[in-house]
């Protein structure tokens, strides 16, 4: 494998400081949920239900907020956006320790709904830093920093929450989104390549919003459904196989799987769809439920675990050829809800059908619907015009 197409992004200027501020602004983000997880179950001493429901009011808000927030860009830049944002997040959580949990759940939704767009941020100024040839290694270099950024932020929630306390730890998430906020807008990262303004009339919805967007968008749903219901499921099944002290180990393991998949993705030339790497990523994932052992499941996870980056990056590369630069942001914000939406319903449905079959039956039915989902949305894609070379 050449490592010369990561050299190749990281020599245009600007991409390595992007990438280390990106990679360091997702740390609090990713922080988020597990903050208020455990503020709500163990500093407000309510139950785990309740506490999922501020996570969910919370993740609604981001799904919703994405695509606002990623129109404001197109239209009046990034520094607007960052801004607004940035102040929002400073009074939703420097004001959240003292909240009672009914006054939470509106918060987490207004939190979620003006999050600061930092993932967003990060894929739309590669896309206009980027020449279009060089954008996926671009993509799975971005992957694999969200890979750390998710092993590092939930597990530093989870330092603060118990040497400290929760109050204190959504004080200190709330000065890490203010620090990585103020950063962005210092930096104020492109939005489009050099030399393109922001047209005075936005380009409509129709000329880009196709088929083949739908289905990206669809398949993108179904690649964060098996994702977050196989993240349930490894718990559910090292719990029962007496395990669970190695619950963190297999989750990092995970996540190494899929770093290393997005590593060598990026390196190849060959295209290879979105659809396709979720419809074999699902399909990979059934036999992980037949591991006899939890150290069979750690070895049977790695065939899907390497695709999850790759199905990533294939999503946000095709998003950039099928959407002019005037209306990325809006279109990132959309993939981002759809991914949201798939994380937000893959963990309850991996519940059902852990408690009422089994964690074994919770990846193979989940891999099913995911693939089932991806082939349902294969006719758009098809009936879309054939993909240009990428755009600048």
């Amino acid at each position: 494998m050449s490592l010369a197409p990561y050299r190749q992004v990281l020599a245009v200027p600007g991409v390595r400081a992007l990438l280390l501020i990106g990679m360091l602004a997702r740390i609090p983000s990713t922080a988020i949920g597990m903050t208020l997880t455990l503020h709500v179950a163990t500093g407000l001493h309510r139950s785990w239900a309740e506490a999922g429901l501020v996570t969910a009011a919370y993740t609604i808000g981001v799904a919703i907020g994405s695509p606002l927030m990623g129109r404001l860009i197109d239209r009046r830049g990034m520094r607007p956006a960052m801004l607004l944002t940035t102040l929002v997040q400073l009074v939703v959580w420097s004001t959240a320790p003292h909240l009672s949990y009914q006054l939470l759940v509106p918060a987490a939704l207004v939190g979620g709904l003006l999050c600061i767009p930092i993932f967003g941020t990060i894929r739309i100024a590669l896309a206009a830093m980027v020449p279009g040839e060089q954008r996926r290694p671009a993509y799975a270099l971005d992957s694999m920093i969200v890979e750390l950024s998710f092993m590092v932020g939930p597990a530093l929630a989870v330092l603060l929450a118990t040497t400290l306390s929760t109050g204190t730890g959504i004080y200190l998430l709330a000065v890490g989104l203010v620090v990585s906020g103020a950063t962005l807008f210092v930096m104020n990262p492109a939005t489009r390549p050099e030399g393109q303004e922001i047209p005075e009339v936005a380009p409509p919805r129709r000329s880009w919003f196709g088929p083949r967007l739908v289905a990206v968008l669809i398949a993108s749903a179904a690649a964060t459904f098996i994702l977050s219901a196989t993240d349930l499921a490894i718990v559910a099944m090292m719990r029962e196989a007496g395990a669970i002290t190695w619950t963190g180990v297999a989750i990092a393991l995970w996540c190494a799987y899929s770093l290393i998949g997005g590593l060598v993705f990026g390196a190849i030339r060959k295209p290879i769809s979105v659809l396709t790497l979720v419809a074999v990523m699902g399909l990979l994932t059934i036999p992980a439920g037949m591991a006899p052992t939890w150290q069979w499941l750690l070895l049977l996870l790695i065939p899907s675990g390497v695709l999850c980056a790759p199905a990533m990056v294939a999503a946000n590369d095709t998003l950039s050829r099928v959407v002019p630069p005037a209306s990325r942001g809006e279109a990132t914000g959309l993939l981002g809800s759809a991914m949201t939406a798939g994380t937000t319903i893959g963990a309850p449905f991996a519940g059902f059908v852990v408690d009422h079959t089994g964690p074994g039956w919770a990846f193979a039915v989940a891999g099913l619907v995911g693939a089932v989902a991806v082939l349902a949305a294969l006719p758009a894609y098809r009936r879309a015009p054939a993909l240009a070379p990428a755009p600048a």
